[in-house]
């Protein structure tokens, strides 16, 4: 399987499970993919789900149905931290090639030189972790859920380093940049120029911002023609309606503040 990096990337990391060093990707593809990496965050998700038989909210959030899960974090969905880390077990199906293996372990890796989060791969004693899939698009639950937590990526279409930070996000408990509880500041959504049935994308939700600004670099936030059905503009900063957004190939400082306030980094 090919690798394809949007940015340039010496570093090595140390794999989990054996003494080998493995390169930090910034992109990869699978055989089929067509390894378009300027893809925005939003449209990678948009077009991997499309056609997808999996009840998602907000394009790629699964709902936990016994819970109201926004905010999540304020009602028991946070991961444990123990001493400084907050631990985070995973595991990774057979499915994956040795490649796309590598690939989301070392995008997994990105979180440890800028967070106290740290991915571990997951022993029998752990009973709560991440399980990285192949399924029918790119999404995820919104925080700790219990048990088996499934977060899917599909091998062709979403092996990138933008959405599966997007998606790990998600499992650490952010959601979407533009749906946070201020946006209206910042941001006009024209509700004329979405395509019908995706209305509810936009949904403002009383979010917990941690004191962090409003990103228009954010991994989280989705790009100015999201979702349109005319490809007029979906979201418009007010600050300057010509703005252009949601192209963020890797976490923001904004992202990487936030997950380091929510777990006390």
């Amino acid at each position: 399987m090919p690798i394809k990096s949007e940015q340039p990337n010496t570093c090595c990391i140390q794999h989990p499970d054996s003494s080998i060093q493995i390169p930090v990707q910034q992109g990869a593809t699978d055989e089929g993919d067509d390894g378009d990496s300027s893809q925005d965050v939003s449209e990678v998700i948009a077009r991997a789900n499309a056609g997808t038989t999996t009840r998602l909210i907000y394009d790629d959030i699964a709902p936990n149905m016994k819970r109201n899960a926004v905010p999540c974090t304020a009602i028991g969905c946070k991961w444990r931290k123990s001493g400084y880390y907050v631990t985070v077990p995973y595991t990774i199906s057979s499915e994956y090639s040795t490649n796309e293996r590598n690939f989301i372990i070392s995008t997994l890796k990105s979180f440890h030189r800028s967070t106290c989060v740290r991915f571990q791969m997951r022993n029998s004693w752990h009973r709560d972790y991440i399980h990285f899939f192949s399924g029918s698009g790119c999404w995820s639950y919104l925080g700790r859920q219990g048990g088996q937590q499934d977060v899917s990526l599909r091998r062709n279409g979403c092996l990138y380093t933008s959405t599966v930070q997007h998606e790990v996000l998600h499992a650490l408990g952010f959601h979407h940049e533009q749906v946070r509880s201020d946006r209206d500041r910042y941001v006009n959504i024209l509700t004329q120029n979405i395509q019908s049935g995706k209305e509810s994308n936009f949904r403002k939700l009383g979010t917990n911002n941690l004191g962090t600004p409003y990103d228009f670099n954010s991994v989280m936030h989705y790009s100015k023609y999201a979702f349109s059905k005319n490809d007029q503009p979906t979201i418009v900063a007010k600050s300057n309606p010509n703005l252009n957004f949601g192209h963020a190939r890797t976490l923001s400082a904004n992202d990487i503040a936030r997950v380091n306030r929510l777990y006390n980094c």
